[in-house]
């Protein structure tokens, strides 16, 4: 079984995305595991604040490296295997390739979801994380990153998709696709399926979607 454990300060916002689907049922039988490590819990201070200003002056609020290097000490243990993720806008770009990868060859994924301007950097150098990023542009938060990635890495994990469904890159696929009925009318005009999908010839089936 595979196991993320994910470092944010806003755990109940994976509720939703994780209680559904193939991911609620990779859970359910045991082929994935969400775990949650919130900085909060692990702040000193009376308040359980977890930022603070910038050195150097400058916009918003840096996510403090000590209660997250904590929350991190945590979710590794004793573990062995372990591959330790920071989202980050300037990080290496995630990829399917990058989530084949780290999931087969990780039993603990830790990902650490930043928020407000970013996080101390000390974090990325204490732990020897690598910075990840989802694509060119920003977001408030790590935490839909990190779904991102949990449900890619997921999708790799042996079992975890069902007979009605497939890892894309194994099958041959078309960005088009196509179910009943095979024509359909919207605004007086009708849409039909391509003739060769109903043509029962399968050859020329998989041609059509591989684009030759």
């Amino acid at each position: 079984m595979t196991t993320f454990h994910i470092i944010t300060i806003f755990p109940d916002m994976f509720t939703s995305y994780l209680g559904e689907s193939i991911l609620a049922r990779a859970i359910a039988d045991k082929k994935i595991a969400v775990k949650f490590y919130n900085p909060r819990d692990n702040a000193t201070n009376k308040h359980n604040r977890v930022d603070d200003k910038p050195y150097g002056g400058g916009p918003g609020m840096v996510m403090q490296a000590e209660p997250i290097l904590r929350a991190v000490k945590k979710a590794r243990g004793r573990k062995q295997n372990v591959k330790i993720i920071m989202t980050s806008a300037g990080g290496k770009e995630f990829t399917n390739a990058y989530a084949k990868n780290v999931s087969k060859k990780h039993d603990h994924i830790i990902i650490i979801c930043g928020r407000y301007e970013g996080i101390d950097a000390r974090v990325r150098k204490a732990l020897h994380a690598q910075e990840i990023n989802v694509g060119d542009y920003v977001l408030t938060g790590g935490e839909l990153p990190a779904m991102i990635m949990i449900d890619a890495m997921s999708r790799q994990i042996p079992g975890v998709l069902g007979k009605f469904e497939s890892v894309e890159e194994n099958r041959i696929s078309s960005h088009e696709t196509y179910t009943r009925p095979d024509t359909i009318t919207f605004e007086k005009k009708n849409y039909r399926v391509p003739p060769v999908l109903l043509s029962g010839h399968q050859k020329k089936i998989d041609e059509w979607r591989s684009g030759k």
